[in-house]
């Protein structure tokens, strides 16, 4: 038996696109402007358990070793979670992976943190510094903005440093947000499927549920259970009842 799933908390951090531009404001680039285009040149990655934060970026580690390194991860996982990482960084290493002739990754769950968030909550802002500091788990690390971009570009060594302490402080609030967020979080992956538990929360796995209700839908009734530790509401894949006639 297991634990669970293998949920990886996942960041990245890509350069900007550079093109040759005549204005700076409301500009159309075509691509005969562009002069290189983005890439993923930093990624943290830490596993849901864990308490380190893996760092690599192409200026400690080179492009194709950072890139083989998050490749396996990434297929390890059954899940990844991230803030708008399904569109973002999953998108971006998949490029990445195309370009370098890698062969795709293990399927995985995508629990984008930022989507699920949207859907319950309507916060003033949804980015995960706003988040993160309105749950009172932390904010994240400050720095000079597009220039620190511009100097890790030029390999400066300490842009870098202080690019890994942002990059490691990213995953650890997505960590420390999730946290808050998972019993409230809609279609989290079942937990209890991958331990092999028939009677345990579908998240935090704890077997200290208590009946609370029933489930009605239109085609049946079904047992409900709140966690007493995590406070995830569950309900029996089960009938019992249900009625010949549906509306």
């Amino acid at each position: 038996m297991n634990d669970g799933p293998r949920i990886l908390a996942l960041d990245i951090e890509t350069t900007p696109n550079l093109a040759h531009v005549w204005g700076l404001w409301d500009q159309t680039v075509s691509i005969k402007q562009l002069r290189e285009s983005t890439r993923v040149f930093c990624f943290g990655a830490r596993w849901l358990g864990d308490k380190t934060v893996e760092i690599r970026s192409e200026f400690k580690d080179g492009q194709e070793l950072m890139l083989q390194r998050i490749h396996a991860l990434m297929d390890e996982a059954d899940v990844i979670m991230g803030w708008n990482s399904k569109n973002f960084d999953v998108k971006h290493l998949n490029r990445e992976f195309l370009q370098h002739g890698m062969n795709p990754p293990s399927p995985h769950i995508d629990l984008d943190l930022m989507v699920k968030t949207k859907g319950v909550f309507r916060f003033p802002s949804n980015k995960l510094d706003y988040v993160a500091q309105a749950l009172g788990v932390g904010k994240k690390v400050s720095h000079e903005g597009h220039e620190l971009w511009v100097k890790c570009m030029a390999g400066d060594p300490e842009a870098w440093e202080r690019m890994h302490a942002y990059q490691k402080q990213d995953v650890d609030l997505l960590i420390d947000v999730y946290e808050k967020l998972k019993p409230w979080i809609k279609n989290h992956p079942n937990a209890a499927l991958y331990a092999g538990e028939e009677l345990a929360c579908t998240v935090c796995l704890s077997k200290n549920v208590q009946k609370r209700g029933y489930r009605f839908t239109g085609a049946g009734k079904y047992q409900r259970f709140l966690c007493n530790d995590c406070g995830k509401w569950n309900h029996s894949a089960k009938r019992v009842a249900t009625t010949e006639l549906r509306g």
